[in-house]
């Protein structure tokens, strides 16, 4: 994980009109948001993995699944998932679990980042910046 430091950290923002800007450029709320905290991620490669752009968000006014709530964005951060290849030895079978859990743990949930990755994260943050900028 790379931290990035960025004048968009510590602002407040209403949430919907901050996915109606963002999700155009390419970034979509992950799907492990809770309803006070989440995260904006752009998906900039799966090489070997996935690495992305991550930016924090929690809630300052309200809860993230109703409407009006605003958020404050965290410091952003590049991420690499190293995903295993082949099976996942503690994969669950039962047909329950399975529709759940179809996915091998990560290899190294935090793996080693190319420099090609933290100057496009820092590249994706300036771009931010000024799409954020009023």
């Amino acid at each position: 994980m790379f931290e990035i430091n960025s004048t968009i950290e510590g602002r407040q923002y209403n949430l919907h009109k901050l996915e109606q800007l963002m999700k155009p450029k390419g970034y979509v709320i992950g799907g492990n948001w809770d309803y006070d905290r989440g995260f904006f991620d752009y998906k900039m490669a799966n090489d070997d993995g996935y690495q992305f752009l991550r930016i924090p968000f929690t809630a300052v006014e309200g809860q993230l699944d109703t409407p009006g709530v605003s958020v404050q964005l965290g410091t952003p951060f590049v991420l690499s998932h190293v995903y295993q290849k082949g099976l996942d030895d503690h994969a669950d079978s039962s047909n329950m679990s399975a529709a759940f859990n179809q996915f091998s743990e990560p290899e190294d949930p935090d793996g080693d980042l190319d420099e090609k990755y933290i100057q496009m994260g820092k590249d994706l943050i300036k771009e931010l910046e000024s799409l954020l900028s009023f």
